[in-house]
């Protein structure tokens, strides 16, 4: 049997698509019942079967630091995917970060270990990655020196604990995928970029960074799964955008006005510092840090030729491909 854990987000519900259309059995984690309807529409997206599908699951609500509940939904489990993160870039939920994807990640690793899990498949990021430079790959190694989110800290931390599991015996395959572009989440993720657009940015810096669709995601991550590969990481994305270009190219799909390059960081430093009064004055979170913004100026180049290597015939679907149909669900969904 087969364990996702976060199998209510982004990637985790395609997996679970992926993985029952397969017939495989599997089991998942939740934290909140509403968010599992989210995971019926993401399976409605893709089949008329989807109801049947979904019934297969067996769900076990569960924290990742809820180790009595997480030892249940690992019984008779010889496969696990670890999808489930908490993502924030606001340096007040730093604790809160460390305590889900560090301390979360241990514990599952710990589990794994306990149960003789047969293989682990831990969903990490490319910002747990060097970005000094040129193109970056997997051999490009993380720097605390960089000036790194509160999240890239977390992810890093997380991923070491996946190392520290595979020095104990865990077979075990790690993706690092970028932006990552899918359906269903239009409030979060790389879904807030859908919903920018539409209301219309009037500026967007020149930075960029690397994409890919969700469904390259999990199909990257079953057939790793399926393989003799192990102790190994691989980047997941389709070269180089620049943010200026993704939201322009969702722009045109939303028939949305199209935005204009910030050429100067000027405004962006003042943005942030106002972002910190603000959420000081109203006690908000932060929308925009100094890390943020500093990422948002950097041109990021990542290769992603090791997984193309490793995977006979494996191919990214296109970053343009992906941005279409994700904003015709956006149009159904969102603007009718």
């Amino acid at each position: 049997m087969v364990l996702v854990t976060g199998g209510t987000g982004l990637i985790g519900s395609h997996l679970l698509f992926k993985l029952t259309q397969k017939g495989l059995s599997v089991r998942a984690t939740y934290r909140k019942e509403s968010k599992r309807e989210r995971v019926k529409d993401i399976f409605a997206y893709y089949s008329e079967d989807s109801t049947a599908l979904f019934n297969g699951i067996q769900w076990v609500e569960a924290d990742l630091n809820d180790v009595p509940k997480l030892s249940l939904a690992f019984q008779d489990i010889t496969h696990v995917y670890h999808c489930a993160a908490l993502i924030s870039f606001d340096p007040s939920d730093y604790k809160l970060l460390r305590k889900t994807n560090i301390r979360g990640t241990a514990n599952i690793v710990n589990l794994c270990i306990n149960h003789a899990v047969e293989k682990l498949c831990y969903v990490s990021t490319i910002a747990t990655l060097g970005y000094d430079a040129d193109w970056i790959d997997e051999e490009t190694y993380w720097d605390g020196n960089q000036n790194q989110s509160v999240y890239a800290i977390s992810k890093y931390g997380a991923e070491m604990e996946v190392w520290r599991g595979i020095q104990e015996g865990v077979s075990t395959v790690i993706v690092n995928p970028g932006v990552v572009l899918g359906p269903g989440f239009w409030s979060s993720g790389s879904g807030l970029l859908f919903d920018l657009a539409k209301k219309g940015t009037p500026y967007v810096t020149e930075g960029g960074t690397g994409y890919v669709a969700v469904q390259d995601v999990v199909t990257a991550m079953v057939r790793l799964m399926n393989t003799s590969i192990e102790n190994q990481r691989y980047i997941l994305t389709n070269g180089h955008h620049s943010y200026f270009e993704i939201i322009s190219m969702i722009s045109r799909e939303l028939n949305a006005k199209l935005p204009k390059k910030m050429s100067s960081s000027f405004w962006l430093a003042i943005a942030w510092r106002v972002d910190w009064i603000a959420s000081k004055l109203f006690r908000r979170k932060r929308r925009l840090t100094r890390q943020l913004s500093y990422t948002l100026q950097k041109k990021s180049y990542y290769r992603a030729d090791k997984i193309k290597q490793d995977l006979e015939g494996f191919e990214f679907t296109a970053i343009s491909d992906s941005i279409c149909s994700t904003s015709q669900f956006f149009l159904k969904e969102v603007c009718s």
